[in-house]
């Protein structure tokens, strides 16, 4: 049981149901973690904003390694839940890519210096080497992608984050982050 209230699509504060509405449209459900978002219409404003430029940068898939990696790090079943959902269901990668992408790695040479690099930013809380971003160069990636990476990071820091606090209930296949 989440410690924090979860209120349902109809009983959010009326100010987050348009946006709850659209996840809904969107997914034909609406997950814990943006009905517990959704408590704050404040929280979910800026949230659904924030995701929503971030929709439009980078590919899905770079997103989901992203994400996936990200949510390893931080220890969150959740995230790491959802994510290796969306990333088999929406993004199509595969069992293994996905098991990489928590490791760190990838199959894809590209997507692996992105994934190390979001790894590096986690562990290292922003203080990366010079070595970390000219990797990502050599990797073709622009200071705009770098910069929309981070972001991304940001935003799965804060949903990683809400829902340890909230101990929110997995309502995807659950994943675990450790096997102990």
């Amino acid at each position: 049981m989440s410690r924090l209230r979860i209120p349902t699509r109809d009983a959010a504060p009326h100010a987050s149901r348009k946006v709850l509405d659209a996840v809904y449209a969107k997914l034909g459900v609406v997950p814990n973690v943006f009905r517990l978002i959704g408590s704050s219409p404040a929280a979910l404003g800026a949230f659904a904003t924030f995701h929503g430029n971030l929709e439009r940068a980078l590919d899905p898939k770079t997103r989901e390694r992203i994400s996936l990696a990200v949510a390893q790090c931080n220890g969150s079943d959740y995230c790491l839940s959802a994510h290796s959902y969306v990333a088999m269901n929406s993004a199509k990668l595969g069992p293994d890519e996905i098991a990489l992408n928590r490791e760190g790695r990838s199959k894809d040479a590209k997507a692996e210096v992105a994934v190390r690099f979001a790894i590096a930013v986690v562990e290292q809380r922003g203080r990366v080497a010079d070595a970390d971003i000219e990797r990502m160069r050599a990797a073709d990636y622009s200071d705009a992608q770098i910069v929309e990476i981070v972001a991304l990071i940001a935003e799965n820091i804060f949903t990683n984050y809400l829902n340890e606090v909230a101990k929110t209930e997995i309502d995807f296949p659950p994943v675990r982050s450790r096997t102990d």
